[in-house]
């Protein structure tokens, strides 16, 4: 029996982004990690949208799946669906959840942030999730690339969690999956500052009420005040553009 998503494809300014929930989302994962099927993982929150558009193409090949994360997507499938996503799968809340409901202890690398940002991530992850966390690289690394496969293969990673922003974090990973030997890449945004200490989350009821967005605007102004307007207003554009498919899916674990 081929492991499923249990849920639709609603499709946003041309991505394949899935509508499923954060424990079908798990078991799907851990099938592929089972049968070492080479996974990657990603979420699509409005930047993604704007940022990935160039590698559309290969982030809706069988070997990636998108997840949704954000408000902003919501209300996009909302104007071109008539429903929202069954979950929202942002991958701060996503990861550990993932790492924690794993039936064994896998091997961890941590790929992205300043200096010594993923090893406080790292050390975080193993206390809360119970996972090994074998090796970290930071985001500024010069070495060569094929080196630092290299240096992961050698650590026997089976995933890695890639920490570089939209959309540099994907570029990385599809570039360099063919030379990796983990079978879980996943591209995690600002995870590693969140567990590190080194950024702070909205309270717990600023995200129940979905208003986390205005939260990080609040404390990241001249950061965060374009993507909320001009780039808000550039997505809701894309996603007019392009034609709303939807459909059932079925990720094979082959």
């Amino acid at each position: 029996m081929q492991p499923t998503l249990h849920g639709e494809t609603l499709a946003l300014a041309g991505y394949r982004v899935f509508s499923t929930t954060s424990n079908d989302l798990c078991d799907v994962l851990q099938a592929r990690i089972r049968v070492g099927r080479q996974t990657v993982l990603v979420f699509a929150n409005t930047n993604f949208v704007l940022q990935c558009q160039p590698m559309r193409h290969w982030l809706n090949s069988d070997d990636v799946i998108i997840a949704n994360d954000g408000i902003g997507m919501d209300i996009a499938s909302l104007i071109q669906h008539g429903r929202r996503y069954r979950d929202n799968l942002n991958g701060t809340d996503f990861l550990p959840l993932l790492l924690k409901t794993l039936p064994a202890t896998y091997k961890i690398f941590l790929l992205g942030g300043k200096p010594g940002v993923a090893e406080r991530a790292g050390a975080a992850i193993e206390l809360q999730t119970g996972q090994r966390v074998v090796g970290c690289a930071n985001g500024y690394n010069t070495c060569d690339p094929s080196e630092l496969c290299a240096r992961i293969n050698a650590t026997g990673a089976d995933i890695v969690l890639v920490a570089m922003g939209n959309p540099i974090q994907e570029k990385w990973i599809r570039e360099h999956m063919g030379g990796l030997d983990a079978r879980l890449l996943v591209s995690v945004g600002a995870l590693f500052d969140f567990l590190s200490g080194g950024s702070r989350r909205a309270p717990k009821w600023v995200q129940r009420i979905r208003f986390e967005w205005l939260y990080r605007l609040g404390l990241e102004p001249r950061r965060m005040v374009r993507r909320y307007t001009i780039d808000i207003a550039r997505f809701l554009w894309i996603c007019i553009r392009h034609p709303s498919r939807s459909g059932h899916t079925t990720p094979s674990d082959h």
